[in-house]
């Protein structure tokens, strides 16, 4: 069986991401969460839930600023910080996705020079506007096949026109119906694999 990848980001939620940690465990399946760092100081038990099953954790940022809007000093500053919080949590991260998946020409330096592995998307759920589940899954059951990375919200971020993730957890339902008729499962991701 071949799979696709759900990731989050955002997170971590007080409410919301225990519920689709609930869901996930009731789905059997495996995803990659990417929290602001200060939201998982806060909040460590979950953290220490996702690694506990079997969900990566990768870094996302301290400050939710777009990488070209800060200089390559403050972007190291604020991935040092980040990782610093993750790893006093137990989490190694490998894994960096960029605020709004947007770098500058000093992400990539970062990144080599902190030994992590930049992650975009090739599915985007939008869930950050509000769309019901059944809206974004008609906007991305094309783009739903082996490798795919699937980007949607646990948190609540900058921008964000909704009040709470859970019609993330309906689309994240409806996903895992699709996969199993496609015959692909739900995966965390893994080195190697498209990113």
């Amino acid at each position: 069986m071949s799979g696709l990848a759900l990731t989050f980001d955002d997170g971590p939620d007080p409410v919301w991401t225990g519920r689709l940690l609930d869901l996930l465990a009731d789905l059997g399946a495996r995803a990659t969460f990417f929290p602001i760092s200060g939201r998982a100081a806060a909040r460590p038990e979950l953290v220490e839930r996702m690694l506990a099953e079997g969900h990566s954790v990768g870094i996302h940022c301290c400050e939710h600023v777009r990488h070209g809007d800060r200089d390559e000093a403050w972007l190291r500053r604020d991935t040092e910080n980040a990782l610093a919080a993750l790893w006093g949590l137990g989490v190694a991260p490998v894994y960096w996705r960029p605020p709004w998946g947007e770098t500058a020409p000093w992400t990539v330096t970062v990144a080599r020079e902190l030994g992590l592995h930049l992650v975009g998307w090739t599915a985007d759920t939008h869930d950050w506007r509000g769309d019901s589940a059944e809206e974004m899954l008609e906007a991305t059951r094309h783009l739903l096949g082996a490798g795919s990375i699937v980007l949607a919200h646990d948190g609540i971020g900058p921008g964000a026109r909704r009040d709470t993730p859970e019609e993330t957890l309906r689309y994240v339902e409806l996903v895992a119906e699709v996969a199993a008729a496609r015959e692909l499962s739900l995966e965390a991701l893994e080195l190697g694999a498209p990113a």
